[in-house]
């Protein structure tokens, strides 16, 4: 029997011309320092998007109605730095063509690149980990640098939901940051943190960045840094539902398939959340 693949995701069926999002996947894990397998998540995430109805209830709109196209994955570079050049470039053609690009990773790594191409005024992590060092493993461009480098082209950065870094980037992200952690999000709960964060975002333009780790490994097994005591899949999806109306790029990264499909699957509802709200508030 042969193995038949979905190679794009679910009614992401327009031209390239007519389309208003652009999917396109970086399957790259070259930088992991725990568990690989984050190269697979891009396709993971595609075949589990053919789950679910095209009706959106919550919005009330039909996704094949929704101008999308999945320009597919890139074919990647084994060098880090190089990877976001390609990334960068990619996503640089979307912006350019008046589009929104959505990427699927991969390692985070990648979305220094696409921030580096949407240049947004703000940047919204969601994340187990600061990924504040300014080098790891020898490289500036770790998954484990990425915040860091993203610093590097916005200035205005809020994280999500962090419980795991060391002292020094704990430090560096009170400093420099607007840092609400797991625990945080707990105790005051993400409707009001979101209120907040709306406020201050006032209708810049966003870039919001999804790492599969910022859910509770428990919830969401398929992690290659996986941590406890994190957020919850509703979390996300009231994050991604608040903050993707002032969005100009989108990424969901680090998914590594080797669960039973759970991490994949909340990955491609997020994505198709995020694009319906995106729809919606910017007709």
């Amino acid at each position: 029997m042969h193995e038949l693949a979905h190679l794009h995701f679910a009614d992401a069926d327009a031209s390239y011309e007519d389309a208003r999002y652009a999917i396109f996947g970086v399957p790259y894990d070259g930088t992991t320092s725990f568990r690989p397998g984050t190269r697979f998540g891009p396709r993971a995430i595609r075949e589990l998007s053919f789950n679910f109805e095209s009706y959106e209830p919550s919005t009330g709109i039909d996704l094949f109605e929704v101008p999308v196209v999945d320009l597919g994955d890139l074919e990647v570079s084994r060098l880090p730095e190089e990877v976001v050049g390609q990334v960068a470039d990619v996503a640089g053609d979307i912006v350019g063509d008046g589009k929104i690009p959505v990427m699927l990773g991969g390692e985070h790594t990648a979305t220094i690149g696409t921030v580096r191409a949407v240049r947004p005024e703000v940047y919204v992590v969601c994340d187990a980990h600061l990924d504040l060092r300014d080098e790891l493993d020898g490289t500036p461009y770790s998954h484990g640098c990425v915040t860091r480098r993203v610093l590097d082209t916005v200035k205005d950065i809020v994280i999500i939901g962090a419980r795991s870094g060391d002292r020094e980037q704990f430090e560096f992200a009170t400093e420099e940051t607007r840092l609400y952690t797991a625990d945080t999000v707990r105790e005051r709960g993400i409707s009001d943190i979101l209120r907040e964060i709306r406020e201050h975002i006032g209708g810049r333009r966003t870039y919001l960045s999804i790492d599969a780790d910022a859910i509770d490994c428990c919830l969401t097994p398929g992690l290659g840094t996986p941590e406890p005591f994190g957020l919850t899949p509703l979390d996300i999806r009231e994050i991604v539902r608040a903050l993707a109306p002032d969005a100009v790029g989108f990424d969901y990264v680090e998914v590594a398939p080797f669960d039973t499909g759970q991490t994949a699957t909340v990955a491609a509802q997020i994505v198709r959340e995020f694009i319906a709200r995106h729809w919606i508030a910017n007709q």
